[in-house]
């Protein structure tokens, strides 16, 4: 499976074409670095300022990898909404069938891994995780203002 763009606006609740952007990536780690590139792409084309749009290509990045290295999913899905001229939503689904949801991490000063939420809580305006109706996996969202 390549990764490809999807157009299914029903993700996200959207109001309007031109509005949000999905992509849809199979489990490897190259998906990361394209869904990276994606997301600083479609973020430049709304003109969003420079360091909302590095924020969200962290927060991506790091849920991206989650999906990846953390799950046994079949795609992820990478989704972007621009919700009004000074704010916009991230999601990436997986597809964890397993019910586990995802697991409240503390890691330690030595640890290599285990801190990406801890970026998500710190970087993003709002954030959550319910169960996706689309892979029935886990979804991870966050909303971020495009200037403080």
């Amino acid at each position: 499976m390549s990764p490809h763009t999807t157009s299914t606006p029903r993700f996200l609740d959207a109001v309007g074409p031109g509005r949000t952007h999905w992509l849809e990536l199979p489990p490897h780690r190259t998906s990361v670095r394209v869904a990276r590139h994606a997301t600083q792409a479609r973020l430049s084309t709304w003109r969003v300022p420079e360091e909302a749009c590095s924020n969200a290509v962290l927060l991506v990045s790091e849920l991206v990898t989650n999906a990846v290295l953390h799950t046994l999913s079949e795609r992820i899905l990478c989704g972007l909404e621009r919700l009004t001229d000074g704010r916009f939503r991230l999601e990436v689904h997986d597809g964890d069938l397993t019910g586990r949801g995802i697991p409240d991490r503390r890691p330690g000063p030595d640890d290599e891994n285990g801190r990406g939420l801890l970026l998500v809580r710190e970087i993003a305006d709002s954030w959550g995780i319910m169960r996706s109706p689309f892979t029935r996996g886990n979804a991870v969202w966050a909303s971020l203002a495009t200037v403080r």
